[in-house]
């Protein structure tokens, strides 16, 4: 019977929280977007520096480094 009540005591309390992250979620996910579309363009600078400084032993034979 403890086990029944404190499953309605977590019901009752848990649902509330449930509804307000899922109303929550679309709204924080569009907030983290412009961080994401940052992160991407960052990486992609990266990515095109390492290029840049690898070019010189790829032309020499060196391969790719990876």
């Amino acid at each position: 019977m403890i086990k029944f009540l404190l499953w309605l005591i977590l019901l009752f309390l848990c649902w509330p929280v449930a509804l307000l992250i899922l109303l929550l979620f679309p709204v924080i996910w569009l907030l983290l977007l412009p961080f994401r579309l940052v992160g991407i363009a960052v990486d992609g600078v990266f990515e095109l520096i390492r290029a840049i400084f690898m070019l010189p032993a790829r032309i020499l034979g060196g391969g790719p480094s990876r």
